[in-house]
């Protein structure tokens, strides 16, 4: 087997208290022929934190967040870093984003972090930036080349010129269905830097895509869709091995397209529905290559979930000797 040619994702749900019911911590698994090149990173997603007042957040977000940490510091072996997907606030505001930038500051691996809407839309992604960085950036890990974009832009005029104040920005794209709310892209200038940066990378480089809006279109009134989805897949098709692992759809959803292969990450928060189980499913879902969605675990058992990204399918297993 060449070592491009498989790669795992195992995922974890494991029982957090009572308040906080179950948390998804997603544990990625790289694995190659030669199984010293394996390497792992961890995954969480979507916290939503919320001020209340003061220094008060809501405690169901709150405690999902620090379980979810505390759960990747225990994790044996240790993964090589985490992967934050995206809307740590709820409302976007400094206080919000700097509470949730020292829950994640308590993680003992390094950090990548992806941007959420719910970062973004009240300053315009100021105070995230202050804290993290670029939005999108790339960088090599032991063979695998990582890229991570900001997937949650939209058109100038709907973010600049039709809301009378940020926070009414804000709120409207805080809903799961507000007809307000415009479809995000990547963007011009970012899929003019994502293909520079592809045209530095070997065809037969394996690439892993972090997103947080997915790089498909799923279902447009819920905006689980990426307007210029059909352009960034037209971009990653000429290489050999793609994966895009993404958060903002509070579920696990499991597709391929071509050569590309799209996994969620479950929401540390609450969970959403699934689409495919929606009424309205058949008139806005395109039809999905791989069916077995799963819908979040709410049990109190905790469970490996492994998901071979090389061909989609699925297996779900008991494991109770792992160490975390």
């Amino acid at each position: 087997m060449d070592r491009r040619q498989f790669m795992t994702r195992t995922l974890r749900c494991a029982s957090a208290t009572a308040i906080a019911g179950v948390v998804p911590v997603s544990l990625i698994r790289v694995a190659f022929a030669q199984s010293q090149q394996d390497f792992s990173f961890a995954c969480i997603s979507d916290a939503h934190l919320q001020q209340v007042r003061g220094r008060q957040f809501v405690a169901r977000q709150d405690r999902s967040l620090m379980r979810a940490v505390a759960e990747i510091n225990r994790m044996q072996p240790r993964p090589d870093f985490v992967v934050f997907g995206g809307d740590l606030a709820q409302l976007g505001s400094s206080a919000e984003l700097d509470h949730g930038a020292d829950l994640l500051s308590r993680l003992h691996r390094p950090v990548h972090m992806v941007m959420g809407e719910h970062d973004y839309y009240l300053d315009l992604g100021e105070h995230w930036r202050g804290l993290f960085g670029a939005p999108n950036y790339s960088f090599d890990h032991k063979g695998v080349h990582f890229i991570v974009l900001n997937s949650i832009l939209t058109c100038e005029a709907w973010t600049l010129r039709r809301w009378e104040s940020a926070e009414r920005r804000m709120a409207e794209m805080t809903g799961l269905d507000s007809p307000r709310m415009s479809p995000f892209m990547v963007g011009t200038a970012q899929r003019q830097w994502l293909q520079q940066d592809l045209d530095n990378t070997d065809i037969t480089t394996p690439i892993v895509v972090l997103s947080h809006s997915p790089l498909q279109k799923i279902r447009k009134d819920w905006n689980f869709w990426t307007d210029d989805a059909d352009m960034l897949q037209a971009m990653l098709a000429p290489f050999e091995q793609v994966n895009v692992l993404y958060g903002h759809v509070h579920q696990r959803l499991h597709h391929r397209i071509g050569n590309i292969r799209f996994d969620s990450v479950e929401a540390t928060a609450w969970p959403w529905p699934s689409p495919q189980s929606d009424r309205q499913a058949g008139s806005h879902l395109p039809m999905l290559t791989l069916s077995d969605q799963a819908k979040p675990n709410r049990s109190a058992t905790a469970h490996w979930q492994l998901v071979n990204l090389h061909n989609g399918r699925v297996d779900v297993t008991d494991a109770p000797d792992v160490q975390v």
